[in-house]
């Protein structure tokens, strides 16, 4: 995850003690009495890494906590994300004067399932995964950067974003990828880089820039990214 990102962002991956590591009172406070095992697992993991991140940047120890819609609060001056899936955590900070946004995102590598991806994929971007290498989960890796466009835009613009708002062009040989439409809100300023770390498919983007708001549509995404 470290390679993936500029020299600018502090970067923080889960060891094994992390996930069963202290949480500041403050973030102990979001957790809701019901949360599951494997959700506070996660959390834990998650705030963790973040303080970590947040002491790569050479600040002090600081909670971080959840907004009503589970999103980290980071505190003043931060820019920050935090991604989860099955034994993989990460988390990443910036100072807000260097970067205006920043996220990422870390899946499985695995497919998706029919219905999952018939509502990311585009009938565009379906035609061009077709001619793409074999090997490897296209669609899911399209799905990471989704989900990290969202975690990107959201902190920015306050509104949502459905799967079908982004449109991507995978560059396998090139090692990035990039949306050429930039006629849409938001489309200024991307790059985007891709890894596979431990057979997962690790997403992240970065974007400056001017900021746009979409006007009219407010869609709530159909999948809550891995706060």
């Amino acid at each position: 995850m470290r390679d993936l990102l500029p020299p600018a962002v502090a970067v923080a991956v889960a060891d094994a003690g992390d996930w069963s590591g202290e949480l500041l009172p403050a973030e102990r406070a979001c957790l809701s009495d019901r949360a599951v095992a494997g959700r506070r697992r996660d959390f834990t993991a998650g705030r963790v890494c973040a303080r970590r991140a947040l002491a790569g940047l050479g600040l002090p120890t600081t909670a971080v906590t959840s907004a009503p819609d589970r999103s980290p609060v980071w505190p003043a001056g931060v820019v920050g994300t935090i991604t989860h899936t099955r034994n993989y955590c990460a988390a990443a900070a910036a100072r807000a004067a260097e970067l205006r946004s920043v996220g990422m995102d870390a899946e499985r590598r695995r497919d998706l399932t029919a219905g999952v991806r018939r509502k990311v994929c585009l009938p565009e971007e379906e035609a061009e995964l077709a001619r793409l290498p074999a090997g490897v989960p296209w669609p899911t890796v399209l799905f990471s950067i989704k989900e990290t466009v969202y975690k990107v835009w959201y902190p920015v613009a306050r509104t949502w974003l459905d799967f079908a708002d982004a449109r991507v062009t995978l560059d396998p040989g090139g090692g990035h990828v990039h949306r050429p439409d930039r006629s849409g809100p938001g489309r200024r300023g991307a790059d985007d880089r891709t890894a596979d770390v431990d057979r997962r498919t690790v997403r992240r983007r970065r974007r400056s820039g001017p900021q746009r708001r979409r006007s009219g549509t407010r869609v709530r995404p159909t999948r809550w990214p891995c706060w």
